[in-house]
């Protein structure tokens, strides 16, 4: 076996040790004069006694071996394991007080170290947050940012999509094994992601995803971005655990505002309040990152575009009058027989066929949501 797919494998195989963390096993390391992972496991009983590892890892690392579903994993060539003495490691991570031992990337690892702005946000968000969601990354990552987010349902998948579709890179950071992709309506998307970027994981494959592994997910979200955007959150929501990790380590943190009345503006809101920066254009995040871009004046103006109605110059005027009318906030036929004065019927009409257009999407509640569209 080669040198280095033995090192991946002891990788592997640390990364499951109990009671093992970086300082640790670096000062294993130093104790065994500069040894591989290899090296340590290759002669584990006499090099473990030397780097008085914790029992718990000391007794694991005594017998432990790969298993037939990492030695399979690993010979994929778009697979690697990238430990914290590798060149490769992500040097936003090495601050971390609790930083991986090894990061398992499915795709390109060097985009690891290239700079991230992470999006992040509600599992269900409004169509208009969805869609902001998708131009900002669009946008951004036209730029030459990465977009980093967590492949969930809502506005992660719409970040990941919209970088995609810029012809960009994006990274996925997961709260299961790299080989364990969640929510399994994500699969597809996962694969596209890993010949767009990287889909990266701190958790021995087969991990499934646990509550209690998303706030970790989430530290190593903020750390690897340069800053955290959030676009649509409540008010006890996990992207504000991520925004708020960011903020600890000395990371900037963008909130889009939006409406008194959308329960998913006040995470946002509340983020404003403490300090994050309001956000209404891509020109905010790059002028408050010093970034830049090669497209900034056009991305200021696509994403201010984001924002407005694409009116179809042949729209009927009663058509426009019913768009007017539910504006930018969701809204019921109720609500909007009230506001226009027509008959419910009409209204109800006149929503399926603004709605077949694509300029209004049904939202939850039976409510509808006008859809932004940028104009190019």
């Amino acid at each position: 076996m080669p040198r280095d797919e033995e090192d991946v494998l002891a990788w592997m195989v640390l990364s499951r040790a109990p009671r093992l963390s970086m300082p640790v096993l670096a000062h294993a390391f130093q104790a065994l004069n500069g040894a591989s992972a290899s090296d340590l496991l290759r002669d584990a009983r006499a090099a473990l006694q030397r780097a008085e590892l914790p029992p718990a890892a000391h007794s694991f690392l005594l017998d432990a071996e790969a298993t037939e579903r990492e030695r399979a994993w690993a010979k994929d060539a778009r697979h690697h394991v990238i430990g914290f003495l590798d060149d490769r490691y992500p040097r936003q991570l090495r601050g971390l007080s609790c930083a991986p031992l090894a990061l398992y990337v499915a795709g390109d690892p060097d985009v690891l170290n290239d700079p991230q702005l992470s999006i992040v946000g509600s599992r269900n968000p409004t169509a208009a947050g969805r869609q902001t969601a998708f131009e900002f990354a669009k946008s951004l990552a036209r730029c030459g940012i990465c977009i980093t987010s967590g492949l969930a349902e809502g506005i992660d998948s719409a970040a990941h999509r919209g970088a995609i579709e810029a012809g960009g890179a994006t990274i996925a950071v997961l709260g299961s094994g790299s080989d364990v992709i969640y929510p399994v309506c994500n699969r597809r998307l996962g694969t596209e992601i890993e010949h767009h970027g990287a889909v990266v994981s701190e958790f021995p494959l087969g991990t499934p995803p646990r509550r209690g592994n998303f706030p970790r997910r989430n530290r190593i979200i903020a750390a690897l971005s340069l800053g955290t955007l959030v676009v649509e959150a409540a008010l006890r929501s996990g992207s504000l655990v991520t925004a708020r990790l960011a903020g600890d380590n000395n990371r900037e943190v963008f909130a889009i505002p939006g409406s008194i009345h959308n329960p998913l503006s006040r995470g946002c809101h509340e983020l404003i309040r403490n300090g994050a920066k309001l956000t209404e254009t891509t020109a905010d995040v790059l002028t408050e990152l010093n970034f830049s871009g090669f497209n900034l004046a056009s991305d200021q103006s696509d994403s201010r575009a984001s924002r407005s109605a694409d009116f179809t110059p042949g729209m009927d005027k009663g058509h426009k009058i019913l768009l007017d009318a539910l504006g930018f906030d969701p809204a019921d036929l109720d609500t909007l027989v009230v506001r226009t004065g027509l008959p419910p019927q009409t209204v109800s009409s006149m929503m399926l066929i603004l709605e077949l257009e694509g300029h209004v999407q049904a939202a939850p509640g039976g409510r509808y949501s006008r859809v932004s569209r940028s104009r190019r």
